[in-house]
């Protein structure tokens, strides 16, 4: 079996850390694959150690001639059996052609830009609905989650970004993106006297959220981390996950913190909505309510009971539904549908 995977993608972001991982999962299982991407050197290293075939593009709003142009060259010399496009960008360049097309939906996509996709994945059942809500059919579509494939790490050392040991200590990895609700979380953080917070992330934000702890008087206890690979070793030194998104369609963070061993708080967006269980897997607290949030906090940090039951259900919750082999599990059986013609 051969894929063609097609992504614009940023340079960072959840959907890109996705896109490798998935790859990857798939080449250990033995499917042979290329792609056509923008250039990353992060990912960049990662096809070349994968061995995959790679063509880069930039994937412009007009005259992508020569988008359009290494596409078609890759999908000459490559020979795939389908063609996967990831997001709306790279599903805006699929044509039809000598091969399926799949379109892969991590949001609440306009399906008019997968109008030569075939076949659709949506990362969660509500994107499913979505995508069938709007022309998408029933039998042409499928929903693969994402997976979290994370190798226990030795906790970062808390002095390394001078943190004091023993004090409550929250983490966010997130985007600096107004959509991430960061605002919020300094927000409650005003109200959880004594707790710090390391925010792992980068994004168009980090200026202004940086000023805004300044105001809010809680600078002090916050550390902006950057972008980061080593999520295990940070998830490992936090007491617990803070996911205040205010849009977020689904959330790989969940499901990271769950295979992790981690408490999870949430804003209680579509993704969150639907797969967090309170008080089993996690808490949910209302979108954009910063009090509700702290007293989330607080009674997870006064709680070691509470705190040891949402570990237990996350970690069920992890292995049942988002683990690699559920991931390849479903990708080859949706593949294999369409190669069977649906």
């Amino acid at each position: 079996m051969k894929i063609l995977h097609v992504m614009a993608g940023g340079q960072y972001g959840g959907a890109e850390t996705m896109f490798v991982d998935c790859l990857t999962a798939l080449n250990e299982a033995g499917v042979e694959q290329a792609v056509v991407t923008r250039p990353s050197e992060l990912r960049d290293a990662v096809w070349q150690k994968l061995g995959l075939p790679v063509r880069h593009a930039a994937f412009p709003m007009v005259l992508g001639g020569p988008t359009r142009a290494a596409i078609d060259g890759a999908l000459e010399d490559f020979k795939p059996d389908i063609a996967q496009f990831w997001m709306a960008r790279a599903a805006s360049y699929a044509c039809a052609g000598p091969v399926p097309n799949i379109g892969w939906f991590g949001g609440y996509y306009d399906l008019k830009y997968y109008r030569n996709c075939q076949y659709h994945v949506g990362v969660t059942y509500d994107l499913a609905r979505h995508i069938v809500a709007n022309g998408g059919h029933p039998d042409t579509t499928a929903v693969i989650h994402t997976f979290a494939d994370l190798e226990p790490a030795p906790p970062v050392e808390r002095a390394e970004f001078d943190t004091p040991e023993g004090v409550p200590l929250l983490l966010a990895l997130a985007r600096l993106h107004a959509s991430k609700a960061l605002d919020i979380l300094l927000q409650a953080l005003v109200k959880i006297p004594g707790a710090y917070l390391w925010i792992a992330g980068d994004g168009p934000l980090r200026g202004v959220m940086a000023s805004y702890a300044e105001r809010l008087g809680v600078a002090p206890r916050v550390r902006f981390l950057g972008w980061r690979t080593d999520r295990a070793a940070l998830l490992a030194a936090a007491d617990l996950c803070v996911f205040p998104s205010r849009i977020e369609p689904f959330g790989t963070v969940m499901v990271e913190a769950w295979a992790a061993g981690v408490p999870l708080i949430a804003a209680a967006a579509a993704g969150p909505l639907a797969y967090v269980r309170p008080d089993v897997n996690g808490l949910l607290v209302a979108i954009d309510d910063a009090e509700g949030l702290a007293r989330a906090v607080e009674r997870c940090l006064g709680d070691r009971d509470l705190c040891a039951r949402l570990v237990e259900g996350g970690r069920t919750t992890y292995r049942e539904t988002f683990t690699k082999q559920v991931l390849v599990r479903d990708s080859l059986a949706f593949y294999g549908k369409v190669l069977n013609g649906g």
